[in-house]
């Protein structure tokens, strides 16, 4: 696998939004004439979240069949629209459009909808069945703030949906407002009420957008071979330069095959050489090797510049079309020609499916050494209670190994923290155009304060590796041993569109805890010590530190 900042691998922090390629439609105010007291039907949020959000409508005349009581006239074309999404099978044969919605199956269908898949640690809710489409869109609408459980543990799937509640659950998803639903320890919504902040925008026109329409008219009125027009190409190398524009590598328009591509990546559908890449100053460079990859089987490290795939220079490529390069079916070779401290070398690889691990906990007498290859959903979910048993047996010591650790998600960082420091501790800032917060602990910690950690750490460890040094070293509560780390310190957001290509799309910058800037600039160990061709020094230094 040759992975390009995917959600579970190398990107900080992944949000995917699935837009119209249009933008949103009217706003929720326009849309839901509802009481706030009163509940919501199914046929009106139906038709309020097709309408807000700006998807596509279905205004064929097809009649809506296959359900048991007939659709109203003024629905079907909403009712096929969302069947296009799968968003009413939650409700079967009978769709029952006049009946109250409840808060769950407002979740479900803004998620399917949308398109939304959680991304970070797994939420516990009792009245959601583990692992079914419910907790998935439960979770996500948690995660973007769009919607809070009644109480820790209780989303309150089946409790009707007020008109209060679905205008702010709405303008939430639309982006009109950044107000969430507060609940009394009872279950009801709190007063005073929720201020709402309309924050739609205009959108601003295109540039020298004139331009572009007459250069557009002239080609179709006057251009002698015009049955090479392609109404779709032209759109997709307009919105490819208009991105290539800013100058970002992080920052790229995705075509739908390249999205798709992206998105198996993303699912954890992984194949290639086993390798990292950052684009940085027009430059592929490797991450890291995963370990046991046929790239780290090559002898690639990170830090190595490639120049040369097969002969054929990435020079003046995009991140993409280079990585395209590099990536190959199963059983293939590929000849990397790459740079290494001055020094350029040919290195054969051969691909393969790469399955990726993530935790690995073994021991030094009485030190616990733990190697997390990245920061993934495994990491999420079984760390902690892993950590734990590591603190029953008393150990002397802990070195966190993050060598070669490219990142992963921003929930699994704060997981890995909250194991060492005490729960509200600051992991990371996080600064975005609009606003600046810090993310903090959610847990109480697994290891005692008493116990000494080591984290390991070089030029291979990034993004989401940085985190975790950089607030475990602000904290003063690990000592850094090993080389400066990588430097990738920007968060990119995901924007999927409904006709498949996708926008990958840099939106903050972080800083460590004390404020530290991490991007381009790396976490600096507190004992430098480099690597050896012959042993793990960097390890034998960390043990000879706690014992």
């Amino acid at each position: 696998m040759l992975s390009v900042r995917t959600k579970k691998i190398l990107a900080l922090f992944v949000v995917t939004l699935t837009l119209p390629v249009s933008a949103f439609g009217a706003t929720v105010s326009e849309t839901l004439r509802v009481s706030d007291d009163r509940g919501v039907t199914r046929g009106e949020f139906l038709r309020a979240s097709i309408i807000v959000l700006g998807v596509p409508v279905d205004s064929s005349k097809v009649p809506v069949t296959g359900y048991t009581r007939p659709v109203p006239r003024a629905l079907q074309q909403y009712v096929r629209t969302a069947q296009k999404y799968g968003a009413l099978e939650l409700f079967g044969k009978d769709l029952g459009l006049g009946k109250g919605i409840t808060r769950g199956e407002a979740v479900l269908m803004i998620a399917l909808l949308q398109k939304l898949q959680p991304s970070g640690v797994a939420l516990q809710f009792s009245d959601a069945p583990k692992g079914s489409d419910l907790e998935n869109a439960i979770q996500a609408v948690v995660e973007k703030g769009w919607m809070q459980p009644i109480r820790r543990g209780y989303f309150g799937a089946s409790r009707m949906l007020s008109g209060r509640e679905a205008k702010i659950f709405l303008r939430k998803v639309a982006g009109e407002d950044e107000t969430v639903i507060e609940m009394g320890p009872g279950g009801e919504p709190k007063t005073p009420a929720v201020i709402i902040r309309f924050k739609k925008k205009e959108t601003p026109p295109l540039p020298e957008s004139n331009l572009l329409r007459a250069v557009w008219q002239l080609l179709n009125d006057q251009y002698l071979y015009n049955e090479k027009i392609n109404d779709k190409e032209a759109a997709y190398k307009a919105a490819e330069a208009l991105v290539d524009s800013v100058g970002d590598p992080y920052t790229t328009f995705l075509r739908p095959a390249v999205a798709k591509e992206f998105q198996t990546q993303i699912d954890g559908e992984v194949s290639g050489i086993g390798a990292q890449v950052e684009y940085k100053d027009n430059k592929l460079i490797i991450v890291a090797p995963l370990t046991g990859s046929p790239a780290e089987k090559a002898g690639l490290r990170a830090g190595d510049e490639i120049l040369l795939v097969d002969n054929v220079s990435l020079a003046g490529l995009s991140l993409l079309e280079a990585v395209g390069k590099v990536r190959g079916p199963k059983g293939s070779t590929v000849m990397l020609r790459v740079r290494r401290d001055g020094v350029e070398m040919d290195i054969e690889v051969k691909r393969d499916n790469i399955k990726v691990p993530e935790i690995d906990i073994s021991y030094q007498g009485d030190i616990a050494v733990v190697k997390l290859i990245q920061f993934g959903q495994t990491t999420d979910r079984e760390l902690r209670s892993l950590m734990m048993d590591v603190q029953n047996k008393n150990p002397k010591g802990i070195i966190l190994d993050l060598r070669n650790n490219p990142g992963g998600l921003l929930h699994a960082a704060e997981i890995v923290v909250s194991n060492f420091l005490p729960q509200g501790s600051g992991i990371a800032r996080i600064l975005s155009r609009e606003k600046e917060y810090t993310e903090v602990t959610l847990d109480p910690p697994t290891i005692d304060a008493d116990v000494p950690v080591v984290v390991l750490v070089n030029k291979g460890s990034a993004s989401a590796s940085e985190i975790v040094a950089g607030a475990l070293q602000d904290a003063g509560r690990a000592t850094i041993i090993g080389e400066k780390t990588f430097g990738k310190g920007t968060v990119q957001q995901i924007i999927d569109f409904y006709e498949g290509s996708s926008l990958k799309m840099t939106i903050a910058e972080w800083l460590t805890p004390k404020g530290r800037k991490i991007n381009g600039e790396g976490v600096m160990p507190d004992i430098e010590v480099k690597q050896s061709e012959t042993r793990d020094e960097q390890l034998l230094r960390a043990i000879d530190h706690l014992r």
